[in-house]
């Protein structure tokens, strides 16, 4: 059977790490200390430990079509509280990448079924920011949403009770916002970070503007 090689090949990794690093399995079972957690794409070609050179118990990552993080989403809202309250972690990333298929969909209203549900809050953030993705060349507007679309989950996690919360008890933890190139394998950091509430909107308002910049918009 085809999926059966998936099997082999886990034995085979298992088998390397522990002969390369003794007792790896023994002590990666004892704990979970991550100082780190990425909400990214599902998209398999954007594997969070792989791209960030981490090993497993390294990064918490929670994934979803077209890292989206929205209030109403119970998953995701469960795995950042349990990543920044039990396991502390201190830096949150959310990750898009540019040639998005989810945010293709919503910036050109293709119909992709059940999921298009999920992308309407894609769509609404190319609503939100439609003057500007009209002001860049035609070919520039998918990139610029992925970066948008970055832009605003990170506002979206900063204005979670979770995150409010944590700042509120003088916990150290900072949001970044990033976008993975499919082309050339690099992050790119769209200058997002914050950490504390009153940076919040500041940020958010400099990072969308240097977004539209970036890809040709007139701003003036």
């Amino acid at each position: 059977m085809p999926w059966r090689h998936l099997l082999a090949h886990n034995r085979e990794w298992a088998a390397r790490m522990e002969a390369e690093r003794p007792g790896f399995f023994a002590r990666l079972a004892q704990q979970q200390s991550p100082r780190y957690m990425w909400i990214g794409c599902s998209d398999s070609r954007v594997p969070a430990n792989q791209i960030t050179g981490l090993e497993p118990g390294e990064v918490f990552v929670h994934r979803n079509v077209a890292n989206v993080v929205v209030p109403t989403d119970l998953n995701c809202l469960s795995t950042i509280q349990y990543a920044v309250d039990m396991l502390r972690v201190e830096h949150l990333m959310v990750v898009g990448h540019y040639g998005c298929g989810g945010v293709q969909a919503a910036l050109e209203g293709i119909r992709v079924g059940l999921a298009d549900n999920w992308l309407r809050h894609v769509r609404d953030v190319a609503d939100r920011h439609q003057r500007w993705l009209l002001a860049v060349p035609a070919e520039r507007r998918l990139d610029l949403l992925c970066e948008l679309n970055v832009i605003e989950q990170v506002r979206h996690v900063a204005q979670s009770t979770v995150l409010q919360d944590a700042w509120a008890r003088g916990q150290p933890v900072m949001l970044h916002g990033w976008v993975y190139g499919l082309k050339d394998g690099l992050l790119q950091d769209l200058r997002l970070s914050m950490d504390s509430p009153d940076r919040v909107e500041a940020v958010y308002r400099a990072a969308c503007e240097a977004a539209a910049c970036r890809h040709g918009a007139d701003l003036s």
